[in-house]
């Protein structure tokens, strides 16, 4: 009985070791694959460059526009008919020549009665100072003019002397007022409008000028220069321009004068060119396309168009710092083919990102390989 009794146990016994054994077998297996399976971080490759500075130059092509040299809308200053008219759209005239002459009996007359006042007031006052000078010479006999007399006449003669003075200046008025009715020439040019006949009438209220004066013998040429080129100076000074008028011949410029503040409309600075028109081939509101070389008068930083990442809240390359990525603001400069000249926080010899773009966010490792 004892013996049929341990046969069973034993069995018991080693079904649970063999349970056991089986499962720190299995738990040790599981453990070994939980390691083998932890994944393990990936460093991303990127391609990179070396920023350096480039020394070049750039062809630029912008509209521009011939102005005159100088331009006067001529108005009559005073009210009055147009007695003469003696130019013509086209005629060439000489600083102050005769253009019009206008009519206005008023201001003739009043002139005339001017003159006439001034005379009156010189015959009283020369009256009075022959009459104080009298008075003056029988003075040195010692009680001989009373001293209230003596400076009655004294009073009475530099009355009349402010009189005349003041008629004067009337006179003086009348007279510039009259010299309005003749019309000259500002300076030597063409005429290029004409708008009133001889009768009309014509005073400060008109809106349209009576003539309009051009001097032509030299053009402004006018260029819009966008603000990432007005540190550039085109070479020797000078733009090459060509009008539809006369296609195929090229024609040159001289720089003058730059404004020296930016338009804050479209961002340009305006830069004036002068050109000698002698043989009047062009004419001034002819639109000229201009061609510029510009030349930068130091090295700056050229990088390729890739490495620049454009959002909507800023423009930026990625530059690598210990291995990890860091964004820089820039902003841009001349378009050279495939490249592009860039400003900001760069130092040459910087590692910067080839095809940068906005998924590399700022402080991750990467792996970086040279271009070649």
């Amino acid at each position: 009985m004892r013996k049929e009794n341990l046969i069973p146990m034993n069995k018991f016994k080693f079904i649970v070791t063999a349970v056991l054994f089986a499962a720190l077998i299995v738990s040790g297996c599981n453990n070994g694959n939980s390691k083998t399976e932890q994944p393990k971080a990936k460093t991303d490759s990127v391609t990179v460059f070396t920023l350096k500075k480039e020394s070049f130059d750039k062809n630029m092509t912008f509209p521009g526009e011939l102005i005159p040299y100088e331009r006067a809308e001529i108005f009559a200053k005073v009210a009055g008919y147009i007695n003469t008219l003696k130019v013509d759209i086209g005629d060439v005239v000489q600083q102050g020549q005769v253009l019009i002459t206008l009519d206005a009996p008023e201001i003739v007359a009043n002139f005339a009665q001017a003159n006439a006042d001034v005379q009156t007031a010189k015959a009283k006052y020369l009256g009075s100072l022959d009459a104080y000078n009298r008075i003056l010479n029988a003075d040195k006999v010692p009680g001989t003019v009373a001293t209230g007399e003596k400076e009655k006449l004294k009073t009475q003669m530099q009355s009349d002397s402010s009189a005349m003075e003041a008629a004067k200046s009337k006179l003086s008025a009348y007279a510039q007022l009259k010299d309005y009715l003749t019309i000259r020439a500002p300076f030597s040019g063409v005429i290029t409008q004409r708008n009133v006949d001889p009768g009309t009438l014509v005073g400060a209220a008109n809106t349209k000028p009576m003539l309009v004066l051009e001097n032509n013998a030299k053009l402004r040429l006018r260029l819009p220069v966008p603000e990432a080129y007005i540190a550039a100076t085109p070479e020797n000074a000078k733009v090459s321009f060509s009008v539809d008028a006369y296609p195929g011949v090229r024609f040159d410029a001289v720089l003058s004068r730059k404004a020296g503040a930016i338009n804050l409309v479209n961002r340009t600075e305006s830069w004036e060119f002068i050109y000698n028109n002698n043989d009047k081939k062009l004419k001034s509101g002819m639109f000229a396309n201009c061609q510029v070389s510009f030349q930068r008068s130091m090295p700056s930083y050229v990088v390729p168009s890739s490495a620049i990442v454009t959002t909507q809240e800023k423009r930026f390359v990625i530059r690598l710092n210990n291995g990890k990525t860091e964004w820089v603001d820039v902003r841009n400069g001349f378009l050279l083919n495939d490249t592009i000249e860039v400003f900001g926080n760069l130092t040459e010899g910087d590692t910067i990102v080839f095809r940068g773009n906005d998924e590399i966010k700022p402080g991750k490792n990467v792996n970086p390989r040279m271009k070649k």
